[in-house]
């Protein structure tokens, strides 16, 4: 049974800036990879949360393009980790939860790739919330990606030129099948987005915490969805 305790429905679709993990392993005389075992853990906590409250899409950010530029140590830390927990991560058989990976595969080791594959297919079918892991994503990628294709249908005569609007646009990037971000939130401090979902992300409303995502927790997560349901949500429209 979903539950909601908060005013206002809960947005359709949350994007998750996962921030703060180095910092709170550091806080406690941990390695950073510590930092990135626990956030693994929040992440199936808050997962289980936002099907609990009713938020039908919840995309997060695991690994950006620019994660590449960390120590060698820390990136191969951070593969490991993913290649060693996604089955664990990603098993939500009883709750109905539909797994879909965005970003560019062909950085990531053959194990990691069949994995994420392996979990697309067998939560194809389930009709629960709809869960993205964003590994090596970033949003201009995205963009030059699907301008890519979209140059590529034109050449082959499948699309006029003409007939690419937003909507013909939108339908070539990686979230082609996910609605608009209604609410972005950035735990851990900072106020950016870092190069995520750029286009998803144009009308959504922003919420930043000081809260680690280590720390981040259901109240946290109310909180933010609360704000959200505080807000006017006008679109360009003067009213």
């Amino acid at each position: 049974m979903k539950t909601n305790n908060f005013s206002g429905p809960p947005p359709e679709h949350i994007a998750f800036i996962m921030d703060g993990n180095g910092r709170w392993a550091k806080k406690r005389g941990l390695p950073r990879t510590a930092g990135h075992k626990e956030g693994a853990k929040v992440l199936r906590r808050v997962i289980r949360d936002l099907d609990d409250i009713g938020v039908k899409y919840a995309t997060f950010y695991a690994f950006s393009t620019e994660n590449w530029k960390r120590s060698d140590d820390e990136v191969s830390a951070l593969m490991k980790l993913l290649e060693d927990n996604l089955d664990d991560l990603v098993n939500y058989e009883k709750e109905n939860i539909r797994l879909r990976f965005i970003g560019g595969r062909e950085r990531l080791s053959e194990v990691l790739q069949k994995k994420m594959a392996d979990a697309e297919k067998k939560s194809l079918d389930h009709t629960g919330m709809t869960v993205t892991l964003a590994i090596n994503y970033g949003g201009r990628d995205d963009i030059v990606r699907a301008a890519k294709k979209a140059s590529e249908l034109v050449s082959e005569g499948f699309l006029k030129p003409d007939d690419l609007d937003e909507a013909a646009f939108e339908k070539l990037l990686q979230t082609e099948d996910i609605p608009p971000v209604d609410l972005m939130v950035r735990t851990g401090g900072e106020l950016r987005i870092s190069n995520f979902l750029i286009w998803q992300i144009s009308y959504a409303e922003l919420y930043f915490t000081d809260t680690l995502w280590c720390d981040f927790s259901k109240s946290d997560l109310m909180k933010a969805v609360d704000s959200f349901s505080s807000r006017n949500r006008r679109f360009g429209d003067a009213k």
